[in-house]
């Protein structure tokens, strides 16, 4: 019912983002003499506001922009190199890039959003390393068919996308990701694999959520797991491809991160208005294009969700010894030459300061040499991978540790 409901209030309020784009068109018409007086500029703005939150999101694309460089602007190319249900393994490359460049998996969050939420991230990388990402799937439009996909698949599709890219491969994962990074990565390690990951770089992750809780984790941790399977687990509709699949609704995702920041999320749809009636429309370009990404949303399996709300939020099973991969402990200490990087915000309102450096303490027998902590001053969630900060300060950092620890062994 709950989805189904969802899906009636969207198509309403569809109806009326299209409604209210044409009035937006027609006050905007030069030859038509209201908008110019009165309300006219202000009631143009409002409906193109309106109009632009309710419109129907798809996702979105990459359109990773050329890289500038000594001999001028590289074009960037952008294929699929292998695709499984749930998610494809995406290449990006410059050209003239050097054969020795670093080779990097950037992992993308599985948590509402599109990968295209690291676009940023995706943008200042490939400047100078060889890049691959995790692009995964919305679950609603994986048929049932394709059976469920939970924590053990997922780590075992960054061991296959590891294995597919060849020895000597960094991996970067974005927050919640980190911890089946890690798990991975000593995974990997315990067999002696020889593609586990040179370095693992872990940024504002929820290795350990009981340093520092926000109010993320508190969330997760007031109410028991059977809350969460019975008030926000809901059934695929009939229109979708993955119909009678058990999900975790992008749209419910969405609604507890504007919940957390409501005030600022309306600020900045007010300051839309504003440039918009005053005629400043790059400004008011650059809240559309960040709403663009940030509405853009998709599902996950609740078998994926559920099983990262207990382990990770309630339980924490990896810093207690606890995490098992297909029936196996996993441990930690099986890390030994794979050099681990841990980036933390000073304002991440997610995850709070040291949930992620924890990973360099539970891999206990990996050289000090080999272990890095990164604090990133005056940065936020998004800023860690995203933005000026990421692009001048941050992003460094990950490239020197990279090339500190050009492989394993």
């Amino acid at each position: 019912m709950l989805y189904n409901a969802y899906e009636m209030q969207r198509a309403w309020m569809t109806t009326a983002s299209n409604w209210a784009s044409v009035g937006a068109e027609l006050l905007n018409n030069p030859a038509l003499p209201m908008g110019y007086m009165g309300m006219g500029p202000a009631a143009a703005s409002a409906l193109k506001v309106f109009a632009h939150v309710y419109e129907e999101r798809g996702k979105p694309e990459f359109n990773i922009q050329p890289v500038e460089t000594d001999d001028g602007l590289k074009p960037v190319s952008e294929t699929v190199v292998l695709e499984k249900p749930f998610g494809s393994l995406r290449r990006f490359m410059r050209d003239d890039l050097p054969e020795d460049a670093p080779k990097l998996l950037i992992v993308a969050p599985m948590s509402g959003h599109f990968a295209t939420l690291l676009r940023g991230t995706v943008q200042r990388m490939v400047e100078n390393q060889q890049v691959w990402i995790t692009d995964w799937a919305d679950a609603r439009l994986v048929p049932t068919e394709a059976g469920p996909f939970d924590l053990d698949d997922y780590i075992d599709y960054l061991i296959e996308f590891l294995q597919f890219i060849g020895p000597d491969t960094h991996m970067l994962a974005v927050c919640q990701p980190s911890v089946p990074a890690f798990a991975a990565t000593a995974v990997m390690a315990a067999e002696k694999d020889p593609c586990r990951p040179a370095s693992l770089t872990m940024m504002g992750g929820p290795i350990d959520t009981r340093a520092s809780p926000t109010g993320v984790n508190d969330l997760a941790m007031e109410k028991p797991l059977s809350w969460f399977r019975n008030n926000v687990i809901a059934t695929v509709p009939l229109n979708y491809p993955g119909a009678g699949r058990r999900v975790y609704p992008g749209f419910l995702q969405l609604a507890g991160f504007i919940s957390m920041n409501l005030s600022d999320h309306m600020m900045s749809h007010y300051e839309m208005f504003k440039h918009l009636t005053l005629g400043d429309q790059e400004s008011a370009d650059k809240t559309k294009q960040f709403y663009d990404e940030y509405l853009s949303v998709c599902d996950m399996t609740a078998e994926f969700y559920l099983q990262t709300i207990e382990h990770v939020f309630q339980e924490h099973s990896l810093p207690k010894g606890e995490f098992v991969h297909r029936g196996k402990a996993i441990d930690p200490d099986a890390i030994r030459d794979t050099a681990l990087l841990a980036i933390e915000g000073e304002r991440d309102d997610i995850s709070g300061i040291g949930q992620t450096c924890a990973a360099l303490d539970i891999a206990e027998h990996l050289p000090m040499a080999k272990k890095k902590y990164h604090l990133a001053r005056e940065v936020g969630h998004y800023g860690i991978f995203n933005g000026s900060k990421w692009r001048n300060r941050i992003a460094p950092v990950v490239e020197e540790w990279m090339r500190a620890n050009p492989s394993v062994g």
